[in-house]
């Protein structure tokens, strides 16, 4: 009965549809995790506890490259190589729209970061916690370490696993990106610049802005489709 109601919905509908349901984990998480924050609850109760225990057993060498990782995730270097990549990935494919889907994604991902921060208006941990005390002065709540590096993870791997498919790929493509998203939002924890809580609703921007390249994509490849079963009927005559 599912798969008949499915079946039943116009294309471009089933189309979308996976990507709406990624836009919809995303919100549900950032909301869930702000939630826990505004109402103190368990991951609220965690922040701090953690950052202190970090900061407690931090050692020198350890420091020095969870500074190199996070610099390279933040907001100069990061846009520089995203630039130098998408460049990079015209001449290599002779085609812009994944370059330019990539791009997109992380401008809206920036946005929605830098809104998220000014509406929730949240503190940073107290200075003393920070490896350089009052070097970052922006709101907390979501972290934009984060989800730039989900956002740049996620969509790199979608798009370079929906040109060649696999099953085998996809978990690949998974298992890597998650292990590089939380390793920049540890560096964010480590250096004493987030809580838990913000790296966690920066992981869920990232989720909600794959969801729309996902539905974006999707929606293209239909369009694709449609113009090239078009196409031979309208040259028919010519055809042998």
């Amino acid at each position: 009965m599912i798969r008949d109601a499915w079946m039943k919905l116009p294309v471009p509908v089933r189309v979308v549809v996976p990507g709406l349901l990624l836009v919809a984990l995303g919100v549900w998480g950032f909301f869930a995790v702000l939630d826990e924050v505004l109402d103190n609850d368990i991951i609220e109760a965690a922040d701090e506890p953690l950052i202190e225990w970090l900061v407690d057993n931090r050692l020198e060498w350890l420091t020095t490259v969870m500074t190199v990782i996070t610099q390279t995730f933040g907001p100069v270097v990061l846009p520089i190589l995203i630039v130098i990549g998408c460049a990079f990935w015209v001449w290599r494919t002779r085609t812009w729209r994944d370059p330019l889907l990539l791009a997109g994604a992380m401008v809206l991902a920036t946005g929605i970061s830098m809104l998220a921060k000014m509406m929730v208006a949240r503190a940073r941990p107290e200075e003393g916690f920070q490896t350089v005390p009052g070097y970052e002065t922006s709101y907390s709540f979501p972290s934009g370490h984060t989800t730039g590096a989900a956002t740049l993870v996620l969509v790199t791997a979608y798009l370079l696993w929906h040109r060649r498919g696999g099953m085998r790929a996809a978990l690949w493509w998974a298992l890597g990106s998650l292990l590089l998203i939380a390793l920049v939002g540890g560096t964010r924890l480590y250096l004493g610049y987030h809580f838990l809580s913000d790296v966690l609703a920066g992981a869920c921007v990232g989720i909600v802005v794959l969801g729309l390249v996902v539905a974006v994509d999707r929606w293209l490849d239909l369009r694709y489709d449609e113009r090239e079963s078009v196409a031979p009927a309208k040259s028919g005559p010519t055809r042998p």
